[in-house]
């Protein structure tokens, strides 16, 4: 018998009022010992899905299952075998590092001792500001600490809401070599993020946006399912080329991308024949060339079909 899914979403919807869908029939399973990403601007359903899936917030409708819990019947086993890091970093601020740890770990009945080598690697960047309260870490010292505080019970899954959003780009790369440790440990690790770049250090994600769920895949596979010719461009007056190279004849799409517009085109075409197009409409600085096709790209595209 196949084991059962760490995670099993079917069907969630979920409504704010009478104006705001923030899910819409979502379902998507994830498998003991993956990082699965959830990936999408804000705005797009993430937090209140891991809000569910805490026990913290109820669906409309659907059913949902952690490690075979059930969400609403079996919350407080969900509660104690999982971890969970908000958005928001709250810990207390007010306790050194040193008292969070011990404070969460109480609360969860752990021993700091007894599971110290899931933290270990986390952790030992913090020993020398352990006297240190917590409101006066830097902003990737609070994301280690609070990612700390939510193993120390050594949970099974581990429910990360955008954990590095707002911290430096070294820091980023830190945290996510620390989950990529994690899940050699076993750990189930299910993530959301707005950085489009973070989908491709998951082993599958699922875009979402609107509360709707566009596609679920690995990230190759996802860009790989990107299929018009791209090519990056730029001018004097970026402003302006957006809207000119939609009303080009060949556009598919055109987006900012960096700090070029990406134009994703309905069939080849030589670049000269887009050159030509712009120096008509008297661009200057014209610049083009072809594009890599990134995860990014296949979220635009796929939002033009939903």
């Amino acid at each position: 018998m196949p084991n059962q899914p760490a995670i099993d979403v079917q069907n969630i919807s979920k409504r704010f009022g009478k104006q705001v869908q923030a899910l819409e029939d979502v379902s998507f399973q994830v498998q003991p010992g993956e990082l699965f990403g959830l990936i999408g601007p804000d705005g797009a359903g993430k937090t209140a899905l891991m809000r569910i899936l805490t026990t913290l917030l109820l669906a409309d409708e659907g059913q949902a299952r952690v490690n075979g819990w059930d969400v609403r019947k079996d919350y407080k086993l969900i509660r104690r075998n999982v971890g969970y890091m908000p958005g928001r970093f709250s810990l207390y601020q007010d306790l050194s590092v040193e008292e969070n740890l011990q404070f969460f770990a109480t609360i969860f009945g752990a021993a700091i001792e007894e599971n110290y080598g899931l933290i270990r690697d986390i952790y030992s960047q913090l020993e020398p500001f352990r006297t240190r309260k917590a409101g006066k870490l830097s902003g990737g010292m609070k994301q280690k600490l609070a990612l700390s505080c939510a193993l120390i019970h050594k949970p099974s899954v581990l429910f990360l809401d955008e954990p590095t959003t707002g911290v430096d780009a070294v820091s980023r790369h830190e945290f996510w070599e620390m989950l990529q440790r994690l899940r050699q440990k076993g750990i189930t690790i299910l993530v959301s993020t707005p950085y489009m770049d973070e989908a491709g250090l998951c082993e599958r994600v699922a875009l979402i946006q609107k509360g709707r769920i566009l596609s679920i895949d690995t990230p190759a596979n996802i860009v790989g399912s990107f299929d018009k010719p791209l090519l990056a461009i730029r001018t004097d007056n970026m402003y302006r080329l957006i809207n000119d190279l939609r009303q080009f004849e060949s556009t598919h799409s055109a987006y900012p991308f960096g700090d070029y517009v990406h134009l994703a085109l309905d069939r080849p075409i030589w670049p000269e024949a887009v050159h030509a197009f712009l120096a008509a409409r008297e661009h200057t600085g014209i610049e083009i060339k072809a594009a890599t096709v990134t995860i990014e790209d296949s979220f635009m595209e796929l939002m033009t079909r939903s």
